[in-house]
């Protein structure tokens, strides 16, 4: 999903975003109804038991698991264009002195999107019983459908779409924006941001369950990054628009740390729920929602601006492929962000069901907090980073 959108953002340059879009959403849809209907299939085949009075348990004992594959693929294609498209549309339809402002209202809209999506599918999944998990694939479907009507009908734009380039030419502009040092430095440092950030999905989740219990709801808790992010992306932006891209974004790293520090606090804190009068909250809860909300803060420093930075670095008629490349910050920091959490938890905070009694896991659990030391010094390193990187690139006010 990550990797793909350079390429994708390549194409899309070529055959214009309107095309790229509706192709990107037929793949969507293709692929999320083909999740609804693939056990269907393996039933027929008698391959799995499925039934409504039955708990579907997946593909872990069937000899077809991987016949999934080739879904998850059209899928991972389909998002990537939607990557560098919508963010190629925001550069190609703003100037540079609005493109800062442009930007931070398409995060806002993603921020919209991610907080509106977590609310309405989990209820969506449990009403739908034990089968839950494959009949909203259905609903997912239907929304990538009507994206792609919206699309075919609404989508237009005041410039020229395609600029006609050959594929050789395309080949020649691909190797020059994946040897542009100055570009993969910035995203090799500003991978150490989005390894924190990742940890919304890969940490948090497992790290709230096992030291607050399984009372606690880590995708509500995660729900506090977007609507902090659309809060105040707007204002931020526009408190820090006389300033150049890379400081808003080095002010961001070094705001990170400080997220860091407030989710490990919890676990140093007595461990009685706190009660707020309309609920009683595990203080690992408590403060892992505080840390969320200042790391949105952080992100609305850095994500609007640095998507604006890389779109002004791009030639006419390359901007898909330019904001397409600069999702290789997501690419790396899923890679060593995800990786990285495992083994943490596997250290500090394993899984209670590993240890024959709870006063087991306690003792091998009992630094579980010094997980976020590790993501605090990665998000310092960053900045510390920017900060000498900002040193060496032209002083132009992007």
């Amino acid at each position: 999903m990550y990797l793909l959108p350079t390429f994708s953002g390549a194409l899309a340059d070529r055959i214009g975003f309107k095309n790229a879009l509706l192709l990107a959403f037929i793949l969507l849809t293709i692929g999320y109804l083909s999740l609804g209907v693939f056990p269907k299939i393996l039933e027929a085949k008698g391959l799995v038991e499925y039934g409504r009075e039955t708990n579907f348990t997946g593909l872990r004992d069937s000899s077809a698991k991987f016949n999934i594959l080739p879904i998850i693929l059209i899928i991972m294609v389909g998002g990537s264009f939607i990557k560098s498209v919508i963010s190629g549309t925001v550069a190609k339809e703003t100037t540079q002195e609005n493109r800062a402002k442009g930007f931070s209202v398409f995060y806002m809209m993603v921020n919209i999107g991610a907080f509106s999506g977590r609310t309405l599918v989990e209820p969506l999944r449990l009403s739908m019983g034990n089968l839950g998990l494959i009949q909203l694939n259905y609903f997912s479907a239907g929304m990538t459908f009507i994206a792609l009507i919206i699309i075919f009908f609404f989508y237009k734009t005041s410039k020229h779409e395609s600029e006609s380039k050959s594929f050789k030419e395309i080949w020649a502009a691909l190797l020059k924006v994946l040897t542009n040092g100055k570009l993969i430095t910035l995203i090799l440092i500003m991978s150490g941001f989005w390894m924190v950030q990742q940890q919304l999905y890969a940490t948090m989740p497992k790290y709230v369950l096992r030291l607050a219990g399984e009372g606690a709801s880590p995708s509500w808790y995660a729900n506090v990054n977007p609507v902090i992010v659309v809060l105040f992306v707007g204002l931020v932006t526009q408190m820090m628009r006389k300033r150049t891209a890379l400081f808003s974004m080095t002010v961001g790293m070094f705001i990170m740390p400080f997220s860091s520090l407030l989710m490990a606090s919890g676990n140093m804190l007595n461990q009685t729920a706190i009660d707020f009068g309309f609920a009683q909250i595990h203080p690992v809860a408590v403060m892992m929602m505080l840390g969320i909300a200042i790391q949105g803060f952080a992100e609305t420093f850095i994500s609007p601006r640095f998507l604006e930075y890389f779109s002004l670095q791009a030639p006419k008629g390359e901007e898909a492929m330019y904001l397409g490349f600069s999702q290789l910050t997501s690419f790396f920091s899923s890679i060593f962000g995800f990786g990285l959490s495992g083994f943490l938890l596997n250290k500090y905070c394993p899984d209670p069901t590993l240890f024959p009694t709870h006063e087991a896991w306690q003792l091998a659990s009992a630094n579980a907090h010094h997980i976020w030391y590790y993501f605090m010094a990665i998000a310092f390193t960053a900045g510390i980073a920017l900060i000498i990187y900002g040193k060496f690139v032209n002083k132009s006010k992007i």
